[in-house]
């Protein structure tokens, strides 16, 4: 009997219960938080670094055409210098022809060569055309690859902070949770596990507001809700399956006039109908 006594002294009330659920919940809240400021860091910190790499490639590219341009117009001075000591041979040949076709002949050359000077030199404007415009898109391309690695190097350090700040706040909010989850009995709490797990938002426990469950928002009948703020059972929703607490339980103080005439005005009514 004493056993007994004892083991009934140390269990918990459904009020109780209902508190500790509650209070695991909260931190777990603040865990995921926690998880999903860091997730979105490494992600920023990821899209940035991805996008330093394509501008350093997109530069390097740029700046392997610059060398072909270069190397084309090098080219094609060469071909024009070319071209015009030709054309100054078949000008010295032109003077010791012995006929008219030899003279033809001569003059069909130094139009080619000609030709081919100029469209040398029409192949370099274009060249230097394409390479001007490739060296501002180089200079714009640098501007905001400094930029890029600016915002980079303070997202990481941002990271870093954040990540050693929230590292230490993680430990601490998991070692309480730990020490909460003792003392609720396992069953409840592999069922409110249960429940969190399957929620949309993580929430396993939701108070009720304004007449329906805080999960769902589906309409709470009031004798249910009177069952909910005496606290003797434990009561889900049947929509959503989360477990129900009254507004006071969970720290949120509504004004407990209007909560309870709505009971009032039920029991004058059935007065009435007697």
């Amino acid at each position: 009997m004493a056993r007994e006594a004892k083991k009934e002294q140390g269990e918990l009330t459904v009020e109780e219960k209902l508190r500790a659920l509650y209070q695991l919940q909260t931190m777990l809240s603040e865990i995921d938080k926690i998880k999903t400021l860091r997730g979105e860091l490494p992600l920023e910190v990821q899209d940035l670094e991805d996008e330093v790499a394509g501008l350093s490639t997109r530069i390097e590219k740029i700046q392997n055409e610059i060398a072909e341009l270069k190397s084309n117009v090098a080219t094609k001075r060469i071909e024009i210098e070319t071209a015009k000591v030709s054309v100054e041979k078949y000008k010295t040949q032109q003077e010791n022809v012995r006929n008219n076709r030899e003279y033809d002949v001569l003059s069909k050359e130094i139009e080619f060569q000609t030709l081919e000077i100029e469209l040398c030199e029409k192949r370099i404007r274009e060249a230097l055309a394409a390479e001007k415009a490739k060296n501002e898109e180089i200079a714009r391309s640098t501007e905001a690859l400094e930029e890029r690695e600016k915002d980079l190097e303070a997202k990481k350090a941002e990271l870093e902070e954040i990540v050693s700040e929230t590292k230490q706040e993680e430990e601490r909010l998991r070692e309480k949770a730990k020490v909460l989850e003792t003392t609720i009995e396992p069953r409840l709490l592999q069922a409110f596990k249960r429940i969190r797990k399957n929620s949309r938002n993580g929430l396993g426990v939701v108070y009720v507001q304004r007449d329906a469950c805080g999960g769902c928002f589906n309409k709470i009948p009031p004798q249910r809700q009177l069952d909910i703020k005496m606290r003797k059972k434990i009561i889900v929703c049947e929509y959503c399956g989360r477990i129900m607490i009254d507004p006071e339980l969970a720290g949120v103080h509504l004004d407990k006039k209007a909560v309870e005439e709505k009971p009032r005005r039920r029991r004058v009514a059935k007065r009435r109908e007697e």
